[in-house]
């Protein structure tokens, strides 16, 4: 789906060309690496050391290079959609809606065992910018994909590429937006950063810990809130251009969030459509249950970085409310004392489980 920029020249003055590319892409990377390098780090809720950009955002090396070196190369389309989302916010759920929503015609979502979902996760249908595409000291050769092209990322979005955000045409395109509560967020990015240190050997993050680096924003593209106030200003200015949807109430209405993934993406359902059942079997076919089942996710891993992840390792069953069963009522009151302070006046409710 997604092809590399070092694939076999067709002349000697392509070989040429391509060398010489090779070489601006990795110098490119070195300047971007050496950057990062010189900013403060720390610990944080993660399995990265997290570095500090100079705008406030924390991440590691490598997908903080990933977003200033997409930002250089990444050549937008009017019809690309961009997934956004903090990590652990439901990313795996939307990419899988959006991509089983947009190619429903060429891979209709009831065709048993006939779906790229029985073969590829949703992380190598939509794949990162910062964390697939852009890394290695690779520049991936994007042109041949079709319109409408599918993209991700974690980044907030004063860190999008320049290409994404742009006013107009050529460049520019769309965005689709997922927040979810922040103390839901917190403990699913805890039980993943866990996992993967237990894979490997590592200490585990405590609680407590957890959620002091949390309400710091120490957290891969963190800090939360002004993460979720970034696209919710932009959504406000351009609701045609980015599109700002809740967890939340994707779990309470996923037929109905379906519908406005489709208009907004330019492929509205057809009445045949509606009447056949399609919206509902793109739900069956995204669902948990559906998708955890899938031998792409019980035995497939996923490149992000440096690192490979088992695509099951994406997969939670993310319950509304679920925080309660892990965070303290001190914890909570502590994340809910910031969410209502940060988000005063914006138009966004102190807490997003009450929408």
């Amino acid at each position: 789906m997604y092809s590399s920029s070092s694939m076999k020249p067709s002349s000697p003055s392509q070989a040429n060309q391509d060398a010489d590319d090779a070489k601006t892409y990795k110098e490119l990377y070195q300047r971007c690496t050496d950057l990062v390098s010189s900013w403060p780090s720390r610990q944080g809720l993660s399995y990265l050391q997290l570095f500090r950009h100079e705008k406030g955002w924390y991440n590691g090396v490598t997908p903080l290079v990933g977003t200033m070196v997409a930002d250089e190369l990444f050549a937008a389309r009017p019809s690309d959609i961009v997934v956004a989302t903090l990590p652990k916010s439901g990313t795996t759920w939307i990419k899988a809606l959006l991509y089983a929503t947009v190619h429903r015609r060429e891979h209709p979502a009831d065709a048993a065992g006939d779906h790229p979902f029985n073969s590829l996760g949703p992380h190598e249908c939509v794949k990162f910018l910062e964390y697939q595409l852009y890394r290695a000291d690779e520049a991936p050769d994007l042109d041949a994909l079709p319109d409408p092209r599918l993209f991700a990322t974690h980044a907030p979005f004063d860190l999008l590429p320049r290409a994404v955000v742009a006013a107009a045409p050529p460049s520019g395109c769309k965005v689709v937006y997922v927040c979810r509560d922040p103390k839901d967020t917190l403990v699913s990015l805890l039980q993943f950063v866990n996992e993967y240190k237990s894979r490997n050997g590592r200490e585990l993050v405590a609680v407590n810990a957890a959620v002091g680096f949390f309400c710091d924003g120490v957290s891969p593209f963190g800090p939360y809130w002004e993460h979720v106030l970034g696209y919710w200003r932009a959504h406000r200015e351009r609701p045609e251009r980015v599109l700002f949807l809740r967890y939340e109430e994707m779990k309470r209405d996923p037929v109905g969030h379906v519908r406005r993934l489709a208009e907004f993406a330019g492929v509205p359902f057809t009445s045949p459509e509606e009447d056949g059942g399609a919206v509902d079997a793109i739900v069956r076919l995204c669902s948990f249950d559906n998708m955890v089942g899938l031998e792409a996710t019980k035995g497939g891993r996923t490149q992000l970085t440096t690192t490979t992840v088992p695509n099951s390792a994406f997969f939670r069953r993310g319950e509304v409310g679920d925080w309660a069963n892990h965070l303290s009522p001190e914890m909570a009151q502590r994340i809910d004392a910031i969410t209502e302070a940060k988000f005063a006046g914006f138009g966004l409710a102190p807490s997003l489980i009450e929408l």
